[in-house]
């Protein structure tokens, strides 16, 4: 509470705005600039309705030294270890000057020592093989991860322990996440948010960094999958087009139908392109869109599932049970405004 003079020339209390929450982003030496960038460009870009800055981001290093990084500049940290030890959330970018790591080695002493300054119950995040920071110092054992698809084979010879999971964009275990390589992180970041304020607040910092809002972790990294010649069709087009038509029917022949493709070239390409069958991608629009009309409206949960596709309120509660866990009552709840907004029914 703070204390404020007003006109008539007493003194009343006025609430405090809160605290912004804290990131430390820990730079170690051959840290690539665009993963080092990716935290305080997203997060960075996270405003409350009025406009505030809901995140502060401070760069660090374990010593507090500049570090060189991969690119052959240095990096002039702003902090050192005292910011990891204060953070609300830690995230360690990928490194790539630790080659002792890959072979389940030891962190450098300064290193282990910053990270051993983290208080409890500080969340913890790493981008691409920023894993292996995590893992070297004990705090992957026995959870779910992943790491850049490449990697995962080295990973797993060098920390047994770590369930890992290269077929993910990224893994949330709660106080822990990981994530694969470059633009994954910018995926994990845009969740994180998504999970601390919700997606109206993800969806307007995507905006801003002119990024999609929204890649479920489950979805598949792409491994060593072709780009298709210009000659082969594509399902782009027919992926945009159900987007505009999540609330009608889409069986499998009508999309094939739009993309002009037997069902059979189709179902090939489209997982091909997507990372997941074409039934997989429509429930994780189509969860995705009932989210935000959760977040956003005060539609009754029947129409809701209407408009998203699910045809019923009992289809709808099913498949939010099983992707997240909740009802969409409890949803509701957790992430929508106080005041939400009036929609048209």
């Amino acid at each position: 509470m703070q204390v404020a003079a007003v006109a008539d020339g007493r003194e009343r209390a006025v609430e405090a705005p809160p605290r912004r929450h804290r990131i430390a982003v820990l730079a170690l030496p051959g840290v690539p600039p665009f993963e080092l960038g990716i935290p305080s460009r997203v997060f960075g870009s996270a405003q409350d309705s009025g406009g505030r800055p809901l995140y502060d981001v401070v760069v660090c290093t374990a010593d507090g030294a500049p570090v060189l990084s991969d690119a052959g500049f240095t990096v002039q940290p702003a902090a050192g270890p005292e910011a990891l030890a204060a953070a609300d959330t830690v995230i360690v970018p990928p490194t790539h000057a630790m080659p002792e790591l890959g072979r389940g080695g030891p962190l450098p002493p300064e290193v282990g020592a910053a990270i051993a300054g983290i208080r409890p119950g500080t969340r913890l995040v790493s981008i691409c093989s920023g894993s292996y920071v995590l893992a070297a110092a004990g705090l992957l054992d026995g959870r779910p991860a992943t790491t850049h698809w490449n990697l995962a084979p080295e990973f797993r010879r060098a920390y047994p322990r770590v369930k890992v999971d290269e077929e993910v964009l990224f893994v949330d275990d709660g106080d822990v996440l990981t994530s694969a390589g470059v633009a994954a992180g910018v995926d994990l970041c845009l969740h994180v948010i998504r999970r601390d304020h919700g997606a109206a607040v993800a969806n307007r910092a995507a905006r801003m960094c002119v990024v999609p809002p929204w890649r479920d972790g489950g979805q598949a990294q792409y491994i060593d999958r072709p780009v298709p010649e210009p000659t082969v069709a594509s399902t782009t087009a027919t992926r945009a087009w159900a987007l505009e038509h999540l609330g009608e029917p889409l069986p499998l022949t009508r999309l094939a139908e739009h993309a002009r493709m037997s069902l059979r070239s189709f179902t090939r390409r489209f997982r091909d392109e997507a990372g997941m069958t074409p039934v997989q991608w429509l429930t994780a629009q189509r969860l995705e869109m009932a989210k935000q009309l959760l977040e956003t409206t005060d539609l009754s949960i029947d129409l809701v599932a209407h408009r998203c596709g699910f045809g019923t309120a009992n289809s709808l509660r099913a498949h939010m049970r099983t992707a997240f866990g909740v009802s969409p009552a409890a949803y509701r709840r957790t992430f929508s405004p106080q005041e939400p907004v009036a929609a048209s029914g």
